[in-house]
């Protein structure tokens, strides 16, 4: 359940954005039920990540083969769901020309943000710095690299006011990992000169105005995260893969709540809630699994067991 699905619930999106009615679900792993007859390279019963479908809150979908990459049978598909975001993630990171000379602002620490964590992390930053409202959701960023971590009492407090005393001169690369669109006016207060601002969150409404003075003055860059070529967006959707498949990554520590398809208003309601102890939702649409397993919202152990491979 991206937070964009959760922006939709709450009627937050813009007509630039959607239309509705909307289908919702787009970080999705499943198995290949059926394929077409010209497809090659993807057949019945392969475990696989998606990128860029729509309309996954379902017991079935289709979608074209250029967006599935296949993962390993024993991996689980809770955890391979989240690949779906490592494309945005990588082209952030490329684009924010992380060094080690460089001190490095992650806002938030939210499914997102904790990816971000990680993969900035491998870049060796000279300060790899993060934000969020939890302690419990910063703790898990210092085991996932970051160096120096900061609680925000609240959502209105500027984040220079509590980072600025150790970085008065702000970070060399800025990364807003939030939904809401004001976050990105907070984010260009924290940018240094000749910063690099990258907007992987941010995107939502803005009710407050952009100084783009205060841009120009500092000699900022605003990036995107997306990747602007289908072939890149398909070579970092199997490249995420691979790093998440061979540990890199964590997609396991994020999650926090299973539902079945059945109960996901009960989902929503609890992903809608700001709350230390929810990070990230999902939704098992397999409908035999809607048996007790997930009574609220809880994960049994058998999640994160691998399949065995016969």
């Amino acid at each position: 359940m991206c937070g964009s699905d959760l922006e939709v619930y709450r009627g937050a999106r813009t007509p630039e954005f959607l239309t509705y009615p909307m289908r919702l679900g787009h970080e999705v792993a499943g198995i290949i039920d059926e394929v077409g007859p010209d497809v090659v390279g993807l057949k019945v019963g392969d475990h696989v990540a998606l990128r860029y479908v729509w309309g996954a809150f379902a017991e079935y979908i289709t979608c074209d083969p250029f967006s599935a990459v296949v993962l390993p049978p024993e991996f689980p598909l809770m955890h391979g769901s989240l690949i779906e975001i490592t494309p945005t993630i990588q082209t952030g990171l490329e684009n924010a020309e992380i060094s080690q000379a460089k001190n490095v602002l992650i806002m938030g620490q939210g499914v997102s943000g904790l990816q971000l964590t990680q993969f900035a992390h491998l870049y060796s930053p000279k300060n790899l710095v993060v934000t969020d409202l939890f302690d419990e959701k910063l703790a898990i960023s210092k085991q996932f690299g970051a160096t120096k971590t900061y609680k925000i009492p609240s959502p209105d407090t500027p984040t220079m006011d509590i980072v600025g005393k150790d970085f008065p001169d702000g970070f060399d690369v800025v990364i807003p990992a939030l939904l809401e669109g004001d976050s990105v006016i907070d984010a260009l207060d924290a940018c240094a000169q000749n910063a690099k601002l990258i907007m992987y969150g941010g995107i939502g409404k803005t009710s407050k105005t952009m100084d783009f003075f205060k841009m120009h003055r500092r000699r900022v860059d605003i990036l995107t995260t997306e990747p602007k070529r289908d072939v890149d967006n398909h070579k970092l959707l199997r490249q995420g893969r691979d790093m998440v498949v061979n540990g890199l990554i964590n997609t396991e520590k994020s999650v926090t709540n299973v539902f079945p398809l059945a109960k996901i208003a009960e989902a929503f309601d609890l992903r809608n809630q700001t709350r230390a102890d929810v990070i990230h939702v999902m939704i098992d649409c397999d409908g035999t699994h809607n048996d007790g397993r997930y009574d609220n919202g809880v994960i049994p152990e058998s999640v994160n067991e691998p399949i065995e491979v016969k």
